[in-house]
């Protein structure tokens, strides 16, 4: 599925469900000692998910381990995501001469527990939510929206190494194409000396799962509007 939302220079690879035969390098069995088995388990099908995507990239599988705020840390030259939830596990990878940044996000098509869309959406944004319901009820906009601010956050980290809070951005959502776009609150980087303001994505609801992914071509860049 998450292909769909990605362009050909990535190659994607998920697993619906924790995959048994996964097996991690030495540096990724350490950096997950002393976890759950849940966690270990979501940890090395992610990986194995990571370690195939690069495969089909035609590069050679390599130790994926987290970093200071547990993003992972790719090979030189790479660029690339990793996500889980309940039932779901996929790892999107892409030369970084060709793609310059990706995000992507998986959530259960639930709405979210209560209390949490005050924490991640903006007066705006609520409005927003509430038309999308009205409109085209049977879909967990509130959870669609949260996914795609994930997405926001794991393209924004390895621009900037700076924290993006919900906050940061508003996101609105393209309810009959399935893209959405994220406009950022906070300065953006500098990328080529344009300054980054924003993000475009593309969502999917599928099998009771929300799917949110962001690519930034490495060509898209010199295009960038002034910001």
């Amino acid at each position: 599925m998450l292909e769909e939302l990605l362009p050909a220079a990535v190659a994607v690879a998920e697993a619906f469900g924790d995959v048994p035969e996964a097996a991690l390098f030495p540096a990724e069995a350490a950096a997950i000692a002393g976890a759950s088995d849940r966690r270990r388990r979501e940890f090395a099908s992610a990986r194995s998910c990571a370690h195939t995507a690069l495969r089909r990239l035609g590069l050679p599988a390599a130790p994926i381990v987290p970093g200071p705020r547990r993003e992972p840390l790719w090979p030189d030259g790479v660029t690339g995501s990793l996500t889980h939830c309940a039932g779901y596990r996929a790892a999107a990878v892409a030369r970084a001469a060709d793609v310059l940044a990706l995000g992507i996000d998986a959530e259960p098509h639930a709405d979210l527990p209560a209390g949490v869309l005050a924490a991640v959406a903006g007066p705006d944004e609520r409005a927003a939510l509430a038309a999308l319901a009205a409109d085209s009820p049977g879909r967990c906009w509130d959870r669609l929206l949260f996914c795609a601010k994930e997405a926001v956050y794991k393209t924004w980290y390895p621009l900037t190494g700076r924290w993006l809070g919900f906050a940061d951005a508003a996101v609105t959502i393209g309810q009959a194409d399935g893209t959405f776009t994220a406009r950022l609150l906070v300065p953006g980087p500098d990328l080529d000396g344009t300054p980054l303001t924003g993000f475009s994505g593309r969502w999917l609801i599928r099998d009771g799962l929300i799917l949110a992914a962001i690519a930034i071509p490495a060509a898209a860049v010199a295009d960038l509007p002034p910001g």
